[in-house]
């Protein structure tokens, strides 16, 4: 594990280039009640174990756990279908086509929006993602093109077809030029969040948020800032193949990052989202990075302890668990309280 915390005479991270690009929303209000309508929605739990708190030498360890989310398994589910729930309230949804390029979990938030509201949905997947992902995409009545080796080569796909045929971009990543949508989509986000607060008993002293291209984190970090201020530390974790926000708040500037395949699929991301980047420059504490076998291991402790998920899903976890060299620049000890999110099932 590699850390990366900000220089003692700045105490933040600073990221130029990026005036143009907004903040993460902290509004929940509005797709908590539009959510709220949906039949299958309702409150995933927070979990405290105490199997993960001894491994990691914490009095405690809060579990969000989003693997129910919506009937779609993962934190997903709040993000572009709410996006087309959005489009659908203000009568622009319905017939349209919406594209978009995902590991598995985004594509599925966006073909149950589709075909919940009436559009339909194409998704872009590289080569690298599983077959199973397909067909779950396939079964909600989503079209699946394969594109490309990485996710960057199927996303330059959706958005070439987005501008071919007409169609609507829904990435769940932003650029330049491209914020609205996923500025609402991150919003949808805050649901997770605005739920933890509300089922947690004491305000946790850490916080480890897994990125891929950073969204989960940067808007469950804006909101746990805006509820408990700058009290708990906020510990961003990457793979070490995909090092795109730490690697852009280290140099100082957006940076696309190379690196091999990374089992941990989803959050396999080499180029972050500008808007999730700004957020977390200022909002996070920290950024780590986590090899492949410290990915497995979170995986694996959470396995036998009713928690099953993926190297993904449980990449906030193994950060927390691959810690313990960096306890005290952390400001991790036996008092310390963890709110983890454990985004999605296995598989």
């Amino acid at each position: 594990m590699k850390i990366l915390k900000p220089r003692a005479a700045v105490g933040r991270f600073v990221v130029g280039g990026l005036d143009d690009v907004p903040y993460p929303s902290v509004d929940a209000d509005r797709p908590n009640a539009l959510l709220g309508r949906c039949p299958v929605a309702g409150q995933t739990p927070l979990v405290s174990s105490p199997e993960l708190s001894a491994l990691a030498r914490v009095a405690r360890v809060s579990v969000k756990d989003e693997r129910g989310r919506m009937g779609l398994g993962s934190f997903k589910a709040l993000g572009a279908a709410y996006v087309i729930a959005r489009d659908a309230e203000e009568g622009g949804a319905r017939g349209q086509t919406y594209v978009t390029a995902s590991a598995g979990n985004h594509g599925l938030s966006v073909a149950a929006g589709a075909a919940a509201f009436g559009a339909e949905a194409v998704i872009y997947l590289a080569a690298s993602v599983p077959a199973e992902f397909a067909s779950r995409l396939e079964e909600i009545g989503a079209t699946v093109v394969r594109h490309g080796e990485s996710y960057e080569d199927s996303m330059a796909g959706a958005m070439e077809a987005a501008a071919k045929n007409g169609w609507i971009l829904l990435s769940d990543s932003s650029w330049a030029g491209y914020t609205a949508r996923p500025y609402t989509l991150m919003e949808g986000y805050l649901v997770m969040m605005r739920e933890a607060t509300t089922q947690i008993d004491a305000p946790p002293t850490h916080i480890y948020l897994q990125a891929g291209v950073g969204g989960l984190a940067a808007a469950c970090a804006v909101f746990a800032r805006k509820i408990w201020g700058d009290a708990p530390k906020i510990v961003v974790v990457e793979p070490e193949a995909a090092p795109a926000l730490f690697a852009s708040v280290a140099a100082g500037s957006p940076q696309a990052t190379t690196g091999p395949v990374s089992h941990m699929g989803r959050l396999d991301c080499k180029e972050p989202s500008l808007i999730a980047l700004k957020g977390l420059a200022r909002d996070a504490t920290a950024f780590a990075t986590i090899s492949e076998d410290e990915g497995a291991a979170g995986r694996d402790a959470c396995a036998p302890i009713g928690l099953a998920s993926s190297s993904s899903g449980a990449a906030g976890i193994a950060g927390l668990l691959a810690s313990g060299p960096h306890r005290d620049a952390l400001g991790l000890d036996e008092q310390s309280h963890v709110l983890v999110i454990l985004s999605e099932q296995e598989g």
